[in-house]
């Protein structure tokens, strides 16, 4: 499968596995930035792709920034659909106490492609039962 990449801007890094066997692809940012602690900020990857089709790609954080920096992505996963053909962004939040500073080519999230599975939305008047029925959270008990 082919995920076609258009780089904006010089500083735009295409995204990359890490490792054979990775789900997930590095996203790199672009800019500059500094993220104050509690705030959050949108940062650029001087990127837009072209995804294949039936697929849509996810925003994820990368588990090292987050364990080492408290830095995550906000609207975890985010979703790319497949006809968006505007630069990648990446929402990060700083949940530290330190400012945090993004460099060009700092490795911000990663980005996960999978299928998308279309439905067909038919208003019923009932729905089916089941053994849990309307139990919602906390349902199954505390532990």
């Amino acid at each position: 499968m082919i995920m076609k990449v258009k780089r904006l801007r010089e500083g735009g890094k295409l995204p990359s596995y890490a490792h054979p066997g990775d789900a997930g692809m590095d996203l790199y940012s672009s800019e500059e930035a500094e993220i104050a602690p509690g705030e959050s900020r949108l940062v650029k990857t001087g990127i837009s792709i072209e995804l294949p089709e039936g697929t849509e790609a996810q925003v994820r954080p990368r588990s090292g920034l987050a364990l080492k920096s408290r830095v995550t992505v906000l609207n975890t996963p985010g979703t790319i659909d497949e006809g968006y053909r505007g630069e990648v962004g990446v929402i990060l939040i700083n949940h530290g106490k330190a400012l945090f500073k993004v460099t060009e080519g700092m490795r911000i999230a990663q980005m996960v492609v999978k299928p998308v599975t279309r439905v067909t939305v038919e208003e019923v008047s009932e729905l089916s039962d089941t053994s849990r029925g309307e139990g919602g959270f906390g349902s199954t008990g505390s532990h």
